[in-house]
């Protein structure tokens, strides 16, 4: 069985968009678009001409970066876009479903409820481990015969818990032929256990989210990838709009990406920092319990949390109110800053002056 026979019908049988700039080939004179013939004052790259759909350098140097194949890679605008573009192929309206395990990003059952699919949720067990056989009984085809993406996040968004690498295999050999299994890891560069990319090439039914969001600061160039099968890579460049990078995000990738010694060495102080700030939070009045993380945030409990959150407002710090996730009740999330940023957050937290 194919990962493609768990897809929408329709959506492997339509035509899709064929774009100018896919369509070309070669040329000097580019009269096939409608693009301006003039770039605007002081642009120099080229901004009155549409983008690559899927531009090759980048492709080229992210593929490298993950050990993937070309064709085994799908670049969009954030991990958003390929969250939502794998719900719309895989997900039929009003029939179809994701599974989640709460408290998780918050964007996977966005994209499911925007597109009518059922959201079933397998809570994550108390101390936020994946409990893969709950999981499994609820993909099964006599409770949940719609169950077509399976997401789990790795780290966790909001906990920073992983799941073993031993959990997602067991996981993606299970529901070979029921469902595809969607590994986010968005803050894996912050973890010890390192990236499951390895494992695109064996299983047809794994997708893994990548991005350049967090340790290589790129959150404002909006630049995400999905590791596939290159089967479902092309599936999803069907309904992908046809020009999803902007030029300047992506000279800004390659220019990011073109020195990662800078991305590491910011990564080694945000794991330094973690480490610092755990410990020195469980250490202030108030605090119940600092989670385990592998990102670069820390879940913390408080006695008070919403007093907590209003004292570091008053401060001019904004951390990231919790409280509405399951099991989270009491908890804020904190992203490791600067080290003068985290001694500030220390200094309010301990009682010093607003």
């Amino acid at each position: 069985m194919s990962v493609l026979d768990l897809a929408r019908p329709e959506i492997r049988a339509m035509q899709p968009y064929s774009s100018a700039r896919m369509e070309a080939s070669g040329g000097q004179i580019l009269l096939n678009a409608n693009e301006s013939p003039w770039s605007s004052n002081g642009d120099d790259l080229g901004c009155n001409r549409y983008p690559d759909p899927q531009p090759a350098a980048l492709i080229d140097a992210l593929a490298a970066l993950y050990g993937v194949q070309r064709d085994q890679l799908l670049v969009g605008r954030g991990s958003d876009e390929a969250i939502d573009l794998l719900v719309r192929a895989f997900c039929r309206a009003g029939e179809d479903a994701i599974l989640i395990q709460p408290p998780t990003f918050g964007m996977y059952a966005v994209c499911a409820h925007i597109q009518n699919a059922a959201v079933i949720e397998v809570a994550l067990a108390a101390d936020f481990t994946l409990d893969v056989d709950a999981v499994l009984a609820a993909v099964t085809p006599a409770v949940t015969p719609a169950v077509r993406l399976v997401f789990i996040c790795s780290p966790n968004n909001p906990t920073g818990q992983t799941v073993p690498r031993a959990a997602v295999e067991r996981l993606v050999q299970a529901l070979a032929g029921r469902a595809v299994l969607v590994v986010d890891e968005a803050y894996v560069e912050f973890a010890e256990a390192g990236s499951v990319a390895d494992l695109i090439g064996q299983y047809d039914n794994l997708a893994i989210l990548r991005t350049l969001s967090k340790a290589w600061a790129l959150a404002g160039v909006r630049v995400g990838t999905l590791l596939a099968h290159a089967d479902v890579i092309a599936l999803l460049r069907r309904i992908m709009p046809p020009y999803p990078l902007p030029l300047p995000c992506v000279a800004a990738a390659l220019a990011a990406l073109s020195a990662p010694s800078v991305a590491a060495e910011h990564i080694a102080l945000i794991d330094e920092q973690r480490g610092v700030m755990r410990a020195a939070l469980a250490q202030v009045a108030g605090v119940r319990e600092v989670l385990p993380s592998q990102a670069n945030f820390l879940a913390v409990r408080f006695d008070d949390a919403g007093a907590v959150y209003q004292r570091l407002l008053a401060a001019g710090i904004v951390v990231r109110d919790v409280r509405r996730y399951p099991n989270l009740a009491d908890a804020l999330r904190i992203t490791i800053g600067t080290p003068a940023e985290n001694a500030r957050v220390l200094a309010i937290l301990q009682g010093g002056a607003a």
